[in-house]
């Protein structure tokens, strides 16, 4: 008489859903790295040696045909000011990084080195290291 269960217990695994859920984390890394964006406009910035530090900091940049932005968002030459010290108002050390293209006449680039002086705003000028 054999009384064995007729339910026996395989010891081994099946990695079929194992790897269909690595090929789909696999597939959603490769589609999110694609719409990853730098946070910056793109300018030609003028080539020099040194580095910028990454902290939390407020980006100002100023293009060819003289538009200012603050971060991504364009603004005014005439509001650039008041702009500027509602978006520092949360640091504890307000840092602008100054990102002007080579082309931008240096009387625009010193109105905003005079608008951090004037608000005690750390200024950091951005450039293509060599």
């Amino acid at each position: 008489m054999n009384i064995r269960g007729r339910n026996k217990v395989t010891p081994e695994f099946n990695f079929a859903s194992m790897t269909d859920i690595v090929f789909l984390l696999l597939i959603f890394f490769m589609i999110a790295s694609t719409l990853v964006t730098t946070n910056a406009i793109d300018i030609i910035l003028p080539t020099a040696s040194g580095k910028t530090e990454n902290k939390k900091t407020t980006a100002v940049s100023i293009k060819a045909d003289l538009t200012y932005y603050i971060d991504q968002k364009r603004v005014g030459e005439s509001v650039l000011e008041s702009q500027l010290i509602s978006a520092m108002a949360t640091q504890e050390s307000p840092t602008i990084v100054l990102r002007a293209e080579k082309s931008v006449p240096v009387e625009n680039v010193v109105k905003v080195m005079d608008i951090a002086n004037r608000n005690k705003f750390k200024v950091i000028l951005a450039v293509k290291p060599n």
